[in-house]
């Protein structure tokens, strides 16, 4: 399931934890996808906090506390890290992260916590919503086969990779324009992982995030540069993004556009994606201030100008993403919209 699909499982199962409707969730997936993060993005929606619990690193006593004597009986210390309502609030979201590389003695303490919602005399908190994520089998992690009776606690999600949500999401997060440019005119490099090789380093959307941030901090370097995009995508895409970014500063002028002069499109593909990617850029910067509408007219006339009509296209179907529906009031929407009326266009 794609990642937007996801996330809209994740915020309704967080939403029916109130109604009593809720179900612990489980997403599968290989590294790098952004499983942790969508979990996370679910919680700052709400407002609410997320206990990242990584059963990996535990004992089972640490689930389900230790032993203490009373009088004539043995009671147990609720741990601190389990989620309750005076201290983290009566909203939230209880994450069991890497679930597939604790040891079977731990999972099996957490059995109960995952159904039943409580452990001995502790019991979650109504408004808290269980989810859990790990690595299947044959992605290279450190992996254990999950229980039976553990698997048949959950309703099980596996989290595809798909460029439009990831680009959606890159925008929202602030990556680099020339970042998802590069991943616009090559789409197959957003996730590159073949666990029989053991890769070090990988492209996925978590180590695109990191090029972003190698960019900010070696772009003025060349010399390091290389070297820093290889360190988190791998030799070969490090060395397609590096020569990527050499060509532009063959891009046309983007301020120019952004003013509506006329400027010719370029001719090649990739400058090509990396100027559409920048004008969405700049039109989610300027989203709220007063001259919003007319740099987003002047973006739609620019889009019509592409030799390629699916390039306008994608360009304004990202915009429209990205800024939302007030895309719809700019005025040169509906002569765009006229120009391409015989491709099919529609919000994916």
């Amino acid at each position: 399931m794609r990642p937007a699909q996801i996330l809209s499982v994740l915020d309704r199962e967080f939403r029916g934890c109130e109604a009593g409707f809720h179900t612990p969730v489980m997403l599968w997936g290989p590294p790098g996808v952004g499983k942790s993060d969508m979990v996370r993005e679910v919680g700052e929606r709400h407002g609410v906090p997320v206990l990242d619990i990584r059963l990996s690193q535990m004992e089972p006593s640490d689930l389900r506390g230790i032993p203490f004597r009373v009088g004539d009986s043995v009671e147990w210390a609720v741990p601190a890290l389990l989620p309750d309502a005076e201290r983290h609030g009566p909203r939230g979201i209880l994450f069991l992260d890497e679930i597939t590389s604790a040891p079977p003695s731990v999972s099996a303490a957490a059995y109960q916590l995952i159904l039943d919602r409580r452990l001995g005399h502790y019991e979650v908190p109504a408004g808290w919503a269980i989810f859990a994520a790990g690595n299947r089998q044959g992605d290279r992690g450190v992996t254990y086969t999950m229980p039976a009776p553990l698997a048949n606690r959950f309703s099980h999600f596996e989290v595809e990779v798909n460029l439009d949500d990831w680009v959606a999401w890159a925008y929202r997060a602030g990556v680099d324009d020339r970042i998802i440019g590069f991943l616009r005119f090559r789409p197959e490099l957003l996730f590159d992982f073949d666990p029989a090789h053991n890769p070090v380093a990988f492209p996925s959307p978590r180590s695109w995030e990191f090029a972003h941030r190698a960019l900010q901090k070696f772009g003025d370097e060349p010399g390091l540069l290389l070297g820093a995009l290889q360190a988190c995508v791998g030799p070969a895409a490090g060395i397609e993004l590096n020569a990527f970014l050499s060509t532009l500063d063959q891009l046309p002028d983007i301020q120019a556009i952004l003013r509506g002069e006329e400027v010719q499109t370029p001719t090649e593909i990739d400058l090509q994606y990396a100027v559409a990617s920048a004008l969405v850029g700049h039109a989610i910067r300027v989203k709220d201030s007063p001259e919003a509408a007319t740099v987003h007219g002047h973006i739609l006339d620019y889009a019509r100008r592409f030799p390629q009509r699916e390039m306008g296209v994608m360009l304004v179907s990202d915009m429209h993403r990205a800024i939302g529906e007030q895309l719809f009031s700019v005025p040169q929407f509906d002569t765009w919209a006229e120009a391409i009326a015989d491709l099919m266009f529609y919000d994916t």
